[in-house]
This record gives C-alpha cells, sequence and structure tokens, in this order.
C-alpha cells in the first residue's frame, strides 16, 4: 500500500514530452495503479468526501394479502 506522505518542499519542473512516466507506469501492477490513483483522489478531495454528504434510507414495505 501507498504511504500517505506528502512531501511539500520538494518541486520539480520537467518536460512531459520526454519524462519517462509511461515506461514506468508500464512496469506498476494494476493494483499499484489503482492505489494510486486513489491516494491523488484523496489528496485532491479529501478523504471519503461523498459518504459524509450521503445518507441511506430503508424503508420496508409490508404487502398487503388480498
Amino acid at each position: 500500500m501507498i504511504e500517505e506522505k506528502i512531501q511539500r518542499n520538494v518541486f520539480e519542473v520537467i518536460n512531459l514530452h520526454e519524462s519517462d512516466d509511461i515506461d514506468y507506469w508500464r512496469d506498476r501492477s494494476y493494483i499499484e495503479r489503482i492505489e494510486t490513483i486513489e491516494f491523488m483522489r484523496k489528496v485532491m478531495f479529501g478523504h471519503d468526501r461523498v459518504s459524509e454528504r450521503l445518507q441511506r434510507v430503508l424503508t420496508i414495505a409490508e404487502l398487503k394479502e388480498n
């Protein structure tokens, strides 16, 4: 699992046309890719923002017999 720690004192400028990101991510497993996407989502939008706002309601209805 990916450690959720951000180094905010690191800044790097790269040329996107010359980066080796494609080769790096091709070598990662699909689980690592999904974990990274989830980590990036949490960094951008916070932890579990959707479920904090949604309320699940369950109603039990009894059928009337004719």
